[in-house]
């Protein structure tokens, strides 16, 4: 396959009905000549689990900038306001991410039930928690730092 140029990009072509439905179980409906089928779902990634590592990672990010702000306005006595503001950002990202981890997980368990969708990403929803965690735990040690320094 060569790659166009000028137009368009190549789109990819549908899934043959072979590959769309497959039949997960067939169940006779008796007296007749028909029958029930149920098809296979498909497994879906957690969009809560997606989410929760999106605002872990918010977490992490804003924390630095608490310390960096803490540390570098400690001398001009500002560094501790402003770090405070970040901070408190911060932990409510973290526990939203936080949040968001622990309902994806339990949404991720509780799928898969016969004739329900599946979910996936289990792995993410716990990145996503951890990352909160540790956004929220960087932010308030940031924020004893800078209070230290500037009162010190």
């Amino acid at each position: 396959m060569t790659q166009q140029t000028g137009g368009p990009p190549f789109a990819v072509p549908p899934p043959s009905p072979a590959e769309r439905w497959k039949p997960a179980r067939m169940d006779p409906l008796p007296g007749t000549q028909f029958g029930l089928v149920q098809l296979e779902i498909p497994a879906v990634h957690s969009g809560l689990a997606t989410g929760a590592l999106i605002a872990g990672i918010g977490s992490v990010l804003v924390s630095v900038l608490v310390l960096c702000f803490g540390v570098a306005g400690a001398s001009d006595s500002w560094g501790a306001l402003v770090a405070g503001a970040f901070c408190l950002l911060a932990v409510l990202v973290g526990g939203g991410g936080v949040g968001l981890g622990l309902s994806s997980m339990r949404q991720i368990r509780r799928s898969g039930a016969p004739g329900r969708i599946r979910f996936t990403g289990k792995g993410v929803a716990v990145a996503g928690l951890s990352c909160g965690a540790a956004g929220m735990g960087i932010a308030l040690l940031g924020l004893v730092l800078s209070l230290l320094l500037q009162f010190t």
